[in-house]
């Protein structure tokens, strides 16, 4: 069963210097039928605009991923971290039993565009962590590209989840294992293709579950990211 959700429902919020679209429930975007996926509480896609960013907020109890599609993002948090993340890098937080971070765009010229997302975590108040690194494969065409996963593998940062997220950009088609008993959910960043002979666009995405395989074929370059968990995590 592929579950498609168009770019054009999801929530949306426009500020001055934001622009972010809600795959899931979020702030003052609510949909009682779009609460998450499994552990997967938020997908926001954000465009920040230069010299701007999210002032000094706490979390708590969460697996925060973001991942720069264009553009530069620098991060500060309260255990001493500073960092510039940068397309090609994996950057995970944890926020355990509490921290407070800042992310802020410091081009003067040139806005940010980024996917955060949230995961539940399958452990409460761990003591909070910080992870980045540079996956020198990230932007190789027809490579798929681990980015996250429980145990840090392949060079992935480490997530307190069972759950993987992978990064793939194609432009000819591509066939993906499927694996039993396994929930997906693919997030369109750029393109054109069909999925299953489903279309899909920029912005789309797709709840993905018994499925014996899906293939993918691209009508232009295309840029994806898929998650990929045990359905005992729910659906």
């Amino acid at each position: 069963m592929i579950h498609h959700r168009p770019s054009s429902s999801r929530g949306f919020t426009e500020l001055s210097w934001l622009k972010s679209h809600h795959t899931f429930s979020f702030g003052q975007y609510f949909d009682q039928s779009e609460m998450g996926f499994g552990p997967i509480r938020v997908i926001n896609e954000d465009w920040i605009e230069p010299n701007s960013g999210f002032k000094t907020h706490p979390h708590n109890n969460m697996e925060i991923i973001t991942y720069i599609v264009e553009g530069k993002l620098q991060h500060k948090d309260s255990l001493g971290n500073g960092s510039i993340i940068m397309p090609g890098d994996a950057q995970r937080m944890s926020a355990g039993r509490g921290i407070e971070h800042s992310e802020f765009n410091p081009s003067m010229t040139e806005p940010v565009h980024l996917l955060q997302i949230w995961i539940g975590p399958d452990i409460l108040d761990l003591d909070p962590s910080y992870e980045q690194k540079k996956l020198t494969r990230l932007k190789e065409c027809n490579h798929i590209t681990l980015l996250a996963s429980p145990n840090g593998e392949n060079g992935s940062v480490k997530v307190h989840q069972q759950i993987k997220l992978y990064a793939l950009t194609f432009d000819e088609a591509t066939i993906l294992p499927v694996q039993p008993h396994t929930c997906y959910w693919i997030q369109t960043i750029k393109g054109q293709y069909l999925l299953n002979d489903i279309p899909f666009m920029a912005g789309d995405g797709a709840r993905i579950m018994e499925e014996d395989s899906f293939e993918l074929k691209p009508n232009e370059p295309s840029h994806i990211l898929l998650f990929q968990f045990d359905q005992s995590l729910g659906s």
